[in-house]
């Protein structure tokens, strides 16, 4: 039974707070936030790093496309500053400090709101890293949460240095959409590392399974059902993006969310495609120990079958009766020897003919 202590220490952090509060729930990845902006238009970028919300409030009333985006979400002030500056809900800002949300999309009016999860192979390519990322973008603004730096967003940040394409002159629903196909384009960069992990593990599954083989399919099986929460709601968010009724997304944008859309759809198909094979791997695995123990029993059978009529004469011939024929033969203990020995043989061939050796 689980101790009172046990018990307490799992107890959420918000338990018996009203809705709204501002409490961290999550593992804390980066000691102090970092907010980097960036400002643009189809003539100006400015690019800096901002100390404090309070510096960011002003970027709401400007003509320009403002990005802002915050690496470290523990912080209730910086949150709560953020969400003042930009007309965001308190339940929103509870949301983006909760860091096992499962992803979705908001419309809140004035602003859009979205939570999905950026997922990447670990430093040795063996497993995943799912971190949680909010995006709210507005008429003239997006502001993105991340639990700690590093993303794929950098070729994303090098087009709007460069100016390149139409990124900065299409507004905060494009940059928006821009971000959102980042992270689905890195699915397939996880999805190609998962399947070769795959492919090496069947290779060794048809050589010489053992228990460590189980032990990985397994856990390929596991990171297959954490990859699939974290996708499949991503087909529901897409298609609720392109039935929005909002100025926020524009038309001209609308056709690149659809575009993101087909890129879900088809990251969910190879998702639910490595579930089946891993789901064969599993029987596969269980039908070659099956195989196995039938190998050794089928051997096992036929050496007891040979020895059977053997252990027969032995018996006969061990009895201790005075009367017996064969006792007072000279040749009798080769005799016996002989026919034991053509017995046994004579089977063994009878067997090798049936291919049962």
């Amino acid at each position: 039974m689980r101790s009172r202590a046990g018990r307490e220490a799992k107890r959420s952090p918000k338990e018996g707070l009203p809705p709204g509060s501002l409490v961290h729930v999550g593992e804390r990845k980066v000691e102090h936030p970092r907010i980097t902006v960036m400002d643009y238009d189809g003539d100006i970028f400015l690019e800096k790093t901002a100390a404090s919300a309070e510096e960011c409030a002003p970027l709401r009333e400007t003509a320009t496309t403002t990005w802002i985006n915050v690496d470290g979400v523990h912080e209730a002030g910086l949150i709560n500053g953020l969400g003042g500056a930009f007309g965001l809900h308190p339940l929103i800002l509870e949301d983006i400090m909760t860091t096992a949300q499962r992803p979705k999309l908001e419309d809140l009016g004035t602003a859009v709101y979205i939570v999905l999860k950026m997922i990447e192979l670990d430093e040795k390519g063996e497993g995943i890293v799912i971190e949680q990322l909010s995006l709210v973008f507005g008429s003239n603004f997006v502001l993105s949460f991340q639990e700690r730096p590093g993303d794929m967003f950098d070729h994303v940040r090098e087009r709007l240095r460069q100016g390149r394409g139409r990124i900065r002159k299409m507004g905060a629903d494009y940059l928006a959409y821009s971000l959102l196909d980042a992270v689905v384009d890195h699915y397939f960069v996880v999805l190609e590392g998962l399947g070769e992990k795959i492919d090496r593990l069947e290779d060794e599954l048809m050589a010489d399974p053992d228990r460590a083989t189980l032990h990985r399919i397994h856990a390929l099986k596991r990171e297959m059902i954490f990859l699939r929460k974290s996708v499949w709601p991503l087909r529901e968010i897409l298609a609720k993006i392109e039935r929005i009724e909002s100025d926020l997304v524009r038309k001209p944008t609308a056709i690149f969310f659809r575009d993101v859309y087909d890129h879900a759809i088809q990251v969910i198909d190879s998702v639910e495609t490595f579930r089946e094979v891993l789901s064969g791997m599993l029987e596969t695995y269980l039908s070659s120990v099956s195989n196995r123990m039938n190998e050794v029993m089928k051997v096992l059978t036929i050496i007891a079958t040979i020895f059977i009529p053997l252990t027969f004469i032995a018996g006969v011939y061990g009895m201790n009766f005075e009367h017996m024929p064969e006792l007072k033969w000279r040749a009798g203990y080769f005799i016996v020897w002989g026919v034991m020995i053509a017995l046994g043989g004579g089977m063994a061939v009878l067997f090798r003919r049936r291919k049962w050796l």
